[in-house]
């Protein structure tokens, strides 16, 4: 099958758990298959359209597959408020896409900030969640300061850690734009062995955490893992719609911290997979050794030099593992 075409599904308006309101929103939905369901949630910069090697696969394998375009992105609403972009925010509508497909429960696959949004709805969101897999992005201890606050200790020039870099409202964004096709030819590569990594930044003299700023200067590392019409698929996509609404997810990590206490606390109680790629250079896979701890019912699985575009790059290796893990705790 091809990856199927987009809906648009308008969500009514709700609330947070403390009852401020969360306005109506329009989100593009792309679904297939029938059975079980697994809801896809992507990162930045993506896509839904990043996990179209996993909609054959698990649709031929009896599962409904739906994988939103997130608020802020490609086909979906982008609102102006900052705000709008908390955890409380995304989680909702992820319940609000299950509603309107009139799905009771679902398992939930997030890979990088879409991990963070999965690993959420256990917590906020218990009886609509039968599971959970982590791709790259782990389940971690809550941080006991605000998270950019630690960040600031240790990047003092908030240029050099792209987290920080993107706090400000209007600093990133029009650089984003600017390079935006640049950035995605030079990033969307495989992963290579981290010492690699390490002694480019070294020779270059720029050992900093913001490739994002300086993205004209970067060598790139490792082979491209989209073909050329691929690429074109984000770098026409961010074109027209901007960076900001993914960026707005960054400048919601402390307000996140502040009404989320239970995030990294609480143990998540659902049946969890953690896929870890080994040359992830931003979500290490030792980020990801506390997590039994935190997280009773897990299982883990490494792929082997695998950078951080995991369902892009290692696709066929991805779904064999979800297969396998779906096939043994949500049978179709």
């Amino acid at each position: 099958m091809t990856f199927p075409e987009a809906r648009t599904l308008s969500l009514p308006a709700s609330e947070t758990r403390d009852g401020r309101p969360i306005a109506p929103i329009s989100l593009s939905v792309h679904e297939a298959g029938s059975g079980p369901a697994v809801v896809f949630s992507h990162g930045f910069p993506e896509l839904a359209y990043s996990w179209r090697h996993q909609f054959p696969a698990l649709v031929e394998a009896g599962y409904r597959v739906v994988a939103p375009d997130q608020r802020g992105y490609g086909g979906s609403d982008r609102p102006d408020e900052i705000e709008a972009y908390d955890i409380h925010h995304l989680t909702s509508d992820m319940v609000g896409v299950l509603d309107a497909l009139e799905i009771d429960r679902a398992v939930f696959v997030g890979h990088d900030w879409g991990g963070f949004v999965v690993w959420a709805m256990p917590l906020l969101h218990p009886e609509r969640t039968a599971g959970v897999v982590g791709v790259n992005t782990p389940y971690m201890a809550r941080p006991p300061q605000p998270p950019t606050a630690m960040m600031r200790m240790l990047f003092p020039q908030p240029e050099q850690m792209y987290i920080l870099w993107f706090q400000e409202p209007g600093v990133a964004d029009p650089v984003l734009q600017e390079t935006g096709a640049l950035m995605f030819d030079k990033l969307l590569r495989s992963g290579v062995d981290p010492a690699q990594a390490m002694a480019q930044a070294v020779a270059s003299g720029t050992v900093d955490m913001n490739p994002f700023r300086r993205i004209a200067e970067l060598d790139p590392l490792g082979d491209p893992v989209v073909t050329p019409e691929e690429l074109e698929v984000f770098v026409s996509t961010f074109a027209r719609t901007g960076f900001t609404g993914g960026v707005n997810w960054y400048r919601n990590l402390d307000r996140n911290w502040e009404t989320f206490p239970e995030s990294g606390v609480a143990k998540i109680e659902v049946p969890s997979l953690m896929v870890c790629a080994e040359w992830d250079l931003a979500l290490r896979p030792e980020m990801a050794d506390g997590m039994p701890d935190l997280v009773p019912d897990l299982e883990r699985v490494d792929l082997p030099k695998c950078g951080h575009w995991t369902q892009q790059e290692q696709p066929e290796a991805l779904n064999r593992t979800l297969l396998d893990w779906l096939g043994r705790r949500f049978p179709a």
